[in-house]
């Protein structure tokens, strides 16, 4: 590296605080609940969706933090703070999150609502019919499930359980009395919103608050307040066992084991931080402080509700004015032919050659979950293989893999029951699955399983083929409506091999040497990154074609920035559309010149991953499972997926192009690490990617027929030789 192009910012500078960049991803969606252009319901929605992520962020990151503090782990990373001097830049910047949040809440969408005739009430605006309903609400569904719980010398201080919603209750019998205090947990098995009237609701806390003279009718002097606890999320279960552990003396039950004991102790975990309701007494906060057993820097309180977590729930029936525009997911073009009746039909198609799929704009009843019923009921499937990472509740994935079992067809299984938040249901689905005869595995040791493949083993001329689909995406028909992912369903035999051989290495605990056309985590995927990036920089230095473009979900790994920061310096240009957090530095000059990143959000939540490199102008595309994080490279098992059919290529690039092309939905990042949302030119129609597929797979558009500028062309990629 000659003087002219070396960095202008001292090491730590160049690489962006993991958390705080995971906040500047939470700023922007916090603009979407904003954006007066967003429907009001859907404003509503992501307010509710931001204060789950908050929530998240407590639990988990700020939970970390304070873990590494604990064990005396007090080592800078590679952006140069330390966990104290991370954990006051977090609180500040999430309480000035939450701030803001709140004031939205309540200085915006409040309003709005009521000026749409579905207000969200205070108990005080309700008239006389509003409170006599209220009030025989309360006692007929909501006073016989309250539990009081008072402090005093004969109680002692209650266990307060994450996330709930807690009235303190001060109170006097007599004037001469001492004050007491209660505990009251709002009920969370009863709605937050309680209707009241034709349209509007009051929150259920209110409710109870109101009413309290009838829960103690002996009281002469009553006052309530809110608070609202959330503690942190315990470490993977693995990190309990000693590395150098004789793992061939685990059970075969003992990760199960170990996830119910980590669900249990997750409900007693420590405290990260307290939610208090403004105007609560100063002398009452320090009371609950004491008894909480919390530092005050770690209480935030509210100017508003607390829990907007809950106002995901607040949607009414009607207004469709006050939504996005209902979307319909179609089928593919090459699936919406086959005869239904006709099981082999699909293998079929994918036969002809690899298929694209686009979700949530391409159906998932149509493709993913015909081709995995197709293979229970085709009699000439022998075999069937899944991983499932998250699935919902009454998952049809689940209901066919048990009817594959009843039809004596071989099933098997990874349930990772290490999934964050999601380890009791994928539990409860392993022993469902193992009970109707499934081969379940939970997981490797030491590794959570991220892959997302399924494979279906068919007889065909007496000869046997493999049919995969290889995806970025969980397999769960709920989120394939909301988020944006892409599968390949493919009958290639190589790639079938490499599939089948991670489902040998996922069941039998068996690595093999080579994978391809697959890389796979922890084995060779870092290894493969990287030197898919050393030789762009490398054609870059010798002055050919170079370039690299991805699409992924969040970019941490200091190794692969730092790979990604010496291509740039050779002059490779290189954009990156990370959704998340990005602890790369973009447009520095002198370090990171020709990198441009930018992050998409929309209705949708971008899941997809893409990873292109320009290979002397012959591009290599690859999709899968892994985003750039260490977690993801050396902790976990993942696959990538090379890509070989040129028609998908071009399909890929033409994504790509989509993305780049977004005018008004994707925030770019300054060389501060800072973002800014990109706006139409004056007179220039807005551009957003999803719009932009939604109306590309109805046929509504056509890239030959649009103009450059609304439109992405696909790439004309050069046909290999043989």
């Amino acid at each position: 590296m000659d003087d002219q192009k070396a960095p202008q910012l001292p090491e730590h500078e160049a690489f962006i605080n993991r958390e705080l960049s995971w906040l500047s991803f939470a700023r922007r969606v916090l603009e979407l609940a904003e954006d007066p252009a967003t429907p009001l319901l859907e404003r509503v929605k992501f307010a509710g969706i931001m204060g789950m992520i908050y929530d998240e962020f407590a639990m988990k990151r700020l939970g970390g933090i304070y873990r590494r503090i604990k064990r005396g782990n007090l080592k800078s990373g590679p952006d140069g703070l330390t966990p104290p001097e991370e954990l006051k830049a977090c609180r500040r910047e999430l309480n000035r999150q939450c701030e803001i949040l709140a004031r939205l809440v309540r200085d915006d969408l409040r309003p709005a609502l009521a000026a749409a005739n579905i207000p969200l009430l205070d108990y005080g605006d309700l008239n006389d019919i509003q409170r006599s309903q209220a009030q025989k609400y309360f006692r007929d569904s909501v006073e016989p499930i309250l539990t009081p719980l008072a402090v005093d010398a004969g109680h002692p201080f209650p266990f307060i359980s994450t996330l709930g919603l807690n009235l303190a209750v001060s109170l006097k019998e007599t004037e001469q009395a001492r004050r007491r205090f209660v505990r009251i947990k709002v009920p969370p098995n009863r709605p937050r919103w309680l209707p009241v009237g034709d349209a509007g609701v009051v929150p259920l806390e209110q409710v109870i608050g109101a009413n309290l003279d009838l829960l103690f009718p002996n009281s002469k002097e009553i006052h309530w307040h809110l608070f609202r606890v959330i503690r942190g999320a315990k470490d993977d279960p693995w990190d309990r066992i000693p590395v150098d552990a004789d793992h061939t003396d685990l059970s075969a039950g003992s990760l199960i084991g170990m996830v119910t004991t980590e669900l249990t102790a997750r409900r007693f975990a420590g405290i990260v931080r307290v939610e208090f309701s403004k105007g609560m007494p100063d002398d009452l906060r320090n009371w609950l402080i004491r008894h909480l057993e919390v530092a005050p820097d770690d209480t935030f309180t509210v100017d508003g509700l607390l829990g907007l977590n809950e106002l995901v729930d607040l949607q009414r029936d009607g207004y469709p004015e006050l939504r996005d525009l209902p979307h319909k997911p179609v089928a593919h073009l090459r699936l919406r032919k086959l005869d239904r009746a006709d099981t082999g039909a699909i293998f079929g198609e994918i036969k002809r050659g690899d298929i694209l799929l686009h979700h949530p704009y391409h159906s998932y009843e149509t493709s993913v979950l015909r081709f995995l019923n197709s293979a229970v009921h085709d009699p000439k499937v022998l075999a069937i293989k899944l991983t499932i990472y998250r699935t919902s509740r009454k998952s049809p994935i689940i209901q066919a893999l048990v009817e594959a079992a009843r039809r004596g067809k071989q099933v098997a299984v990874l349930v990772e029951i290490t999934a964050r938040f999601d380890e009791a249901p994928n539990i409860a689905w392993g022993e469902e699955l193992e009970r109707a005869g499934v081969h379940v595995i939970y997981g490797m040791q030491r590794l959570k399983t991220h892959v997302k493949l399924a494979l279906v083993v068919r007889e065909e001329q007496s000869a046997i083929r493999r049919y995969v689909h290889v995806s970025t995406g969980n397999y769960h028909p709920g989120t394939a409506r909301l988020y944006e992912d892409l599968g390949i369903l493919s009958a290639d035999p190589d790639l079938g091999a490499s599939v089948a051989a991670v489902f040998n290495e996922l069941t039998g605990a068996i690595p093999v040497r080579e994978y391809a056309p697959l890389m796979v985590a922890p084995h060779n995927l870092r290894e493969g990154f990287t030197a898919l990036i050393e030789r762009e920089t490398q054609h870059a230095a010798a002055g050919g074609p170079a370039g690299i473009r991805a699409k992924m979900n969040q970019l941490q790994d200091p190794e692969i920035i730092a790979a990604l920061y010496r291509a740039s310096q050779a002059g490779v240009p290189i954009t990156l559309n990370v959704r998340g957090l990005c602890c790369l530095r973009a447009g520095v000059p002198g370090l990171s010149d020709n990198i441009r990143v930018f992050s998409t959000l929309g209705r949708f939540l971008e899941h997809g991953r893409i990873y292109r490199f320009d290979n002397l102008g012959d591009p290599e595309f690859f999709i899968g499972s892994a985003d750039w994080m260490r977690r993801n490279l050396d902790r976990r098992m993942e696959t990538i997926m090379k890509v070989g059919d040129n028609a998908i290529k071009i399909e890929l690039e033409h994504i790509l192009q989509a993305y780049e092309r977004d005018n008004c939905s994707a925030w770019d990042m300054q060389p501060d690490g800072s973002y800014r949302r990109r706006q139409p030119a004056a007179g220039e129609e807005c551009r957003g990617a999803q719009a932009f597929f939604i109306d590309y797979y109805r046929g509504l558009l056509e890239p030959r027929d649009a103009p450059p500028e609304s439109a992405p062309q696909p790439a004309r990629l050069p046909q290999k030789t043989a």
